[in-house]
């Protein structure tokens, strides 16, 4: 019964999203021995953003490998898109001994700093399903060396992306307002040890 369950396991069809992402954590030091002053540490060497510094970064580093096949009607279809998707997470690291009261605050902080960077990773992982599904079959008619085909997958890529940044940045929105996650994560580590 195994070795049946085994082979029809085998022999059925890969699922739509049979790859994986791979990911990097990147730190940078701070030192402090209070919450304050790791907190203005993490201002003075944190990731540069468009208005400053901020306490942590998600980016990410992605290429396909598509497969374009001009079909004998001088069309084109897009058979196969597979992304190498890496994401890269930054965030800072604390340097030195800290005191003893103080650890336990850091890692809370911490702990709630990787929850939201991982929400921005699973925003950039959404996005990189989306354009697979939109891309794996997608025809253009009369372009036999596949020029259009891809023009058009540019335009949707290109909205794909629009539309994940203005997620991340309603998230962020949300997380750093009065009461938000990531505003009372600040708070309680300033406010702490």
């Amino acid at each position: 019964m195994r070795l049946l369950l085994l082979a029809a396991l085998l022999l059925s069809p890969l699922p739509a999203f049979a790859w994986s992402p791979k990911e990097r954590i990147e730190t940078y030091a701070v030192n402090g021995s209070t919450g304050f002053a790791l907190y203005q540490s993490i201002g003075e060497r944190g990731p540069k953003a468009s208005v400053g510094r901020t306490i942590a970064h998600t980016t990410f580093d992605l290429t396909w490998r598509r497969d374009y096949r001009p079909q004998a009607d001088g069309s084109c279809v897009l058979a196969s898109a597979r992304p190498n998707l890496t994401i890269i997470y930054t965030w800072p690291e604390a340097s030195g001994t800290q005191p003893f009261l103080l650890r336990p605050s850091w890692e809370r902080f911490m702990a709630g700093v990787e929850k939201h960077e991982r929400v921005h990773g699973e925003h950039i992982l959404d996005m990189v399903k989306a354009i697979e599904s939109y891309s794996v079959g997608l025809r253009a008619e009369n372009d036999p060396k596949c020029q259009k085909i891809r023009q058009t997958l540019q335009q949707r890529l290109a909205q794909l992306s629009a539309e994940q940044r203005q997620r991340s940045r309603e998230f962020d929105r949300a997380e750093f307002t009065d009461g938000g996650a990531v505003h009372q994560l600040i708070l309680d580590l300033v406010n702490g040890p």
